[in-house]
This record gives C-alpha cells, structure tokens and sequence, in this order.
C-alpha cells in the first residue's frame, strides 16, 4: 500500500481535478472538479487522497481492489463495471478497480475514521511495544487471526500473516496466550515489511525469482522449502466483522514446521536477509 500510495502521489500531488467519477451509491453526485489534490498517504492499508477544498477521498483495495494510473485517453486494463472510482488530472487518470471502501470526508475527519488503527507498521507512528500490547490483549485469540487486525498494527495481510507464523514455526491457530516471543514476532513482521517497502513486492525469502520469494503463501500442494511436506491451504472463515477487517483469510502453514500445538521455543527457520536477522 505504501508504495501504490507513492506512485499516486509522485503522479497527482499538486494537480488539480478536471473530472471526478465516484460510483458508489452514497458520493455518486459528488464532484471534485477544480478541487488541487495537495497529497496521496497511505495509512496502514488506507489510502488518502488529500484536497485543497478540506475533503479527502478515502479508499482502501479490501481484498482483490487496486488503482491504475492511465493518460488521458488511454485503454483501461480492467472491466468498466468494477470501476469504483476515477480521478482525471491534465496528465494523468487514475482509476480505482474493485475497491473495498471509496467515501468522501472532511480531512479534519481522518483521525475520527481511523482511530481503531494500531500503530502502522510502515509509518511513522510506528510504536512495537504499542503493538505488541494490543497483540497480547485477548491472550484467547488464535495468532494468525491477531497478526491481520489492523486494530493490533496498521499494515500487515495475509502474505506476511502466513510467513512470519512459518519462519517463526508457529501454528497461525495456536493461542496468542501460548506464543513465548510476541516482541520477536512483531519484529520480524516489521523487519519483512520493511524489506518491501520500496519494491512493492512480498518477498519473503530473499530470492526475487520468479516463484521462489516466499515460504509458504500460494505454495499449497507443494513441498515445504524447508522440510518437503506439502504445504497446506486453509480457506477463509470468519473471525469478527469484516468492516473493521478482523476477518481470517486464506492461510498456508507447513504442517510438520508448524506443528498444531503450543510452541514455546523462540527458534525462528533460517532463509532469506529477514529471515536471518529474525533468528535467536
């Protein structure tokens, strides 16, 4: 997200709106023409299209949503019938596909709406003992579940939910009460999400090949990296409201390096730069 929030920056920061086109039933009659578009931020999995009329245009993907930047007049890579949101600049037209939430509000607003954020991990608000408080407040809570509350910290999803359980050999449905090292695990998330956070990639195991950048995330049916037992996949439950994004998704998890009970060892599997650091 920080790096989608960074391209549409460098692309219409300081360019005002010849057209906008909201089509979602609440703001279809809203206009942002003639309005400077002063910045574009992202807040953990939000981003926040900032204008010189007090009004920011808040987004967030949700799960399958994204925004294309095109030149005026050019094709759209995407069915118009997902179009959710469009922003025509002189030079450039962004268009938001499959967006989860696309709302209108006064900027001065921002803090109200997302206050039930964590700390974001990318952000300059960054706080682990913040995050590793509210982590280990519902000690009951299955651990995968917990990583993905954006109310925990602000960034994290499902690819690095499913990797850090691996490289830190914890079941994603074991007890939060029954991890020995949450402040590594928060660590280790951050120290993965950094390691992406100009490239706009997932890579988990420090290989950029084609195929070879993570553990275990997409890899079901196929031998684990490290011990050779197929990966498994988990379809999404439900955990919670889908509104305030504490719902479980897909997960993968390696059965033999992910046994399904309390682990109380801090042992952390090698592989990749993050991988290394996280170890003991």
């Amino acid at each position: 997200m920080l790096v989608a929030g960074r391209r549409l920056h460098a692309a219409l920061a300081g360019q005002r709106v010849v057209r906008s086109d909201l089509r979602v039933p609440a703001f279809a009659t809203s206009d942002l023409s003639g309005q400077l578009l002063r910045e574009v931020a992202a807040r953990g999995k939000h981003l926040l299209f900032r204008t010189d009329g007090g009004l920011t245009l808040h987004t967030h993907f949700r799960m399958e949503g994204e925004w294309h930047l095109y030149r005026p007049g050019g094709r759209w890579k995407g069915p118009s019938h997902e179009v959710r949101a469009v922003l025509e600049t002189a030079p450039w037209v962004a268009v938001g596909f499959r967006l989860g939430i696309v709302e209108l509000l006064p900027t001065l607003r921002e803090a109200e709406v997302l206050a039930y954020l964590g700390p974001d991990v990318l952000g300059a608000d960054w706080d682990p003992d913040e995050a590793v408080r509210r982590l280990g407040l519902d000690p009951d809570r299955e651990i995968g579940a917990a990583l993905i509350d954006q109310r925990v910290m602000a960034g994290p999803g499902n690819v690095y939910k499913s990797e850090a359980c691996f490289l830190r050999g914890l079941d994603p449905w074991m007890r939060v009460g029954d991890v020995s090292d949450l402040e590594g695990l928060v660590g280790l998330v951050k120290r993965l999400m950094e390691a992406n956070r100009t490239t706009g990639m997932q890579i988990t195991t420090g290989d950029r090949r084609a195929g070879h950048g993570r553990w275990v995330y997409g890899r079901g049916g196929r031998p684990c990296r490290r011990c050779g037992t197929p990966v498994r996949r988990r379809a999404p439950g439900v955990d919670g409201d889908p509104g305030s994004e504490t719902y479980e998704r897909v997960t993968y998890w390696c059965p033999s390096c992910q046994p399904s009970r309390p682990i109380r060892s801090r042992r952390t599997w090698p592989g990749g730069a993050a991988g290394r650091d996280a170890a003991d």
